[in-house]
């Protein structure tokens, strides 16, 4: 019953942020920039600013799907940014050319989340795998084997401690490629001031995503945690 209320809530607040992150969203695509520059030029500016050349700017598919990935060194822009002039085009685009300066300067909260992705992967699949088994009555195959009940808690909880380590170790690395973002746009005057507010509320909704999760993951911890340890003496 627990968990059901923690999904609920976390799914609920989810729900909330990223609606209002949609709206923001939105709203700040419909003025366009001063400045007229589209999402992949200031990219690229962005880029050529940090002494970067070995990254490409690339358009995908997708709304909010922008990423960057630090395996092919490219940034990912969703049309809506790749194309766009406006402050939240700006702001994404930028973030994510934060992500970009952070590899090539060896930010050390980004290292540590790229070597924690192959542990992270493989602690989801273990959790799928439990989970199938409870589901085709594996809780009774599983209790059968003497004192091994114990241990499926210890590796549900495991599995669970490294996702959860994941999800916040997460949050210092796109805070931090926010604030590269914002101090660049406004150093190189790419925003006015008042476009310069609207980039920087709509980094906040997408930032408040990863704070959500961050919780929820916490919580499911816990309340693992709690089922498996918390009776015994």
């Amino acid at each position: 019953m627990l968990l059901i209320l923690i999904v609920i809530v976390f799914g609920i607040l989810g729900f909330v942020v990223s609606s209002k992150l949609k709206r923001k969203f939105k709203k700040y695509s419909q003025t366009t920039l001063q400045s007229n520059l589209s999402g992949k030029e200031i990219a690229e500016l962005m880029l050529a600013d940090h002494g970067i050349h070995n990254v490409s700017v690339n358009c995908v598919e997708g709304q909010l799907s922008d990423h960057y990935n630090p395996q092919n060194k490219t940034v990912n822009l969703s049309p809506d940014v790749y194309y766009g002039r406006n402050a939240a085009a700006t702001a994404v685009a930028a973030h994510e050319c934060g992500h970009a300066v952070q590899h090539a300067q060896a930010y050390a909260w980004l290292g540590l989340r790229s070597a924690m992705v192959p542990m992270q992967n493989a602690s989801g699949k273990i959790l799928n795998f439990v989970l199938i088994a409870s589901l085709f009555g594996g809780w009774a195959l599983f209790g059968s084997i003497g004192g091994s009940l114990p241990v499926i808690g210890a590796v549900v909880v495991g599995a669970y401690s490294i996702m959860t380590l994941f999800t916040f170790v997460t949050l210092p690395v796109e805070f931090d490629a926010s604030k590269r973002a914002l101090a660049w746009v406004q150093e190189r005057n790419i925003v006015t001031s008042s476009e310069y507010g609207m980039s920087k509320d709509a980094l906040k909704w997408a930032a408040m995503t990863y704070v959500v999760a961050a919780l929820a993951s916490l919580a499911t911890l816990a309340y693992y945690a709690s089922v498996f340890f918390g009776g015994r003496d």
